[in-house]
């Protein structure tokens, strides 16, 4: 190799440094659209938009367009919610380890920045879903107005109730899904609704539990907080053990569904009651924790695979 070819040590430095500037402008971003839950929130969204068409006998492919501004409206009118949470909790964010280097927190990105990005993503999000249906729309609007202003401006530092209201939001995705094809006056989703509302309460308190000091610190009022442990195992196992039912009023989707959905359901359950005889709260509450989430993903994912073509 030439000379001329070696790369300085100077250019190799400047393309190390550009490289972990990536790194971290990718990490910074992850961080503020909370991408994880971001995720978890499209799964429902589809499921609803699936579901709709299997009971609509309609064909994936004659909503091809749809289902591109569905999936994309909806992401974006959550990711604006979730970047508005993040604008207006700085002050709460900056005491909770968890939450620490989100790059509100750093300064790596200005709130203005932050704030302009939440208004724009919802805004355009809402645009795109109106191409869909306006009760797709509808649907949408009520889980950012319920998550940004009654959860994350109102209810969250002041009422246990603020996981009640904040489940509403979660709840909702499902439906804007299935709206988009057709009126959700159906069984099918008002059931989604109910498993997502329910599914929440227990899913939150296991974190809630997990991360005590820091909501305590912070002064959040999260049940485990203002009222302790105990009660709050209590509803978690009462929540989990009204999603028992729930499966059977979606008996169009088969036998298998209902059995594998029981079994989930009483297996988390029973970790559940497990809280009333353990003395590492910690451990146990992170094991819930762990549960909800692939009880939730297990769960929707077996709606969609029960009603493939190849199963029917």
């Amino acid at each position: 190799m030439n000379k001329e070819e070696t790369p300085s040590s100077q250019e190799f430095e400047k393309r190390t440094i550009s490289e972990k500037e990536n790194v971290s402008i990718l990490k910074d971003l992850k961080e503020l659209f909370k991408a994880i839950v971001l995720l978890l929130n499209i799964l429902p969204v589809f499921t609803g938009f699936w579901l709709a068409l299997y009971f609509t006998h309609a064909s994936f492919i004659d909503y091809w367009g749809v289902f591109l501004l569905t999936i994309a409206g909806s992401t974006m009118v959550m990711a604006g919610a979730l970047l508005l949470n993040n604008w207006y909790d700085v002050d709460i964010d900056r005491v909770m380890d968890r939450t620490k280097n989100r790059p509100t927190v750093t300064g790596t990105i200005s709130l203005k920045a932050v704030l302009i990005m939440g208004i724009v993503f919802t805004v355009l999000g809402f645009i795109l879903l109106l191409f869909t249906t306006i009760e797709a729309t509808l649907y949408a609007f009520v889980g950012w107005f319920t998550y940004v202003i009654l959860y994350t401006m109102w209810s969250k530092r002041r009422y246990t109730l603020n996981t009640v209201i904040g489940s509403i939001s979660g709840a909702v995705t499902p439906l804007i899904g299935w709206a988009a094809i057709e009126p959700a006056y159906h069984i099918v989703p008002i059931v989604l609704f109910l498993i997502l509302f329910i599914w929440q309460m227990p899913h939150t308190f296991a974190i809630a539990i997990k991360k005590y000091e820091e909501y305590k610190a912070a002064e959040v009022a999260m049940l485990p907080v203002v009222h302790g442990f105990d009660i709050t195992k209590r509803q978690m196992v009462v929540y989990i053990a009204c999603l028992l039912p729930l499966p059977f009023f979606l008996a169009q989707l088969g036998t298998t569904f209902i059995i594998i959905s029981t079994v989930l359901t009483f297996s988390w359950l029973a970790v559940g009651i497990k809280g009333f005889f353990t003395k590492e709260d910690m451990k146990w509450a992170h094991v819930m924790f762990i549960w909800s989430v692939n009880y939730l993903a297990l769960l929707l994912l077996m709606m969609i695979i029960v009603t493939l073509p190849i199963f029917n």
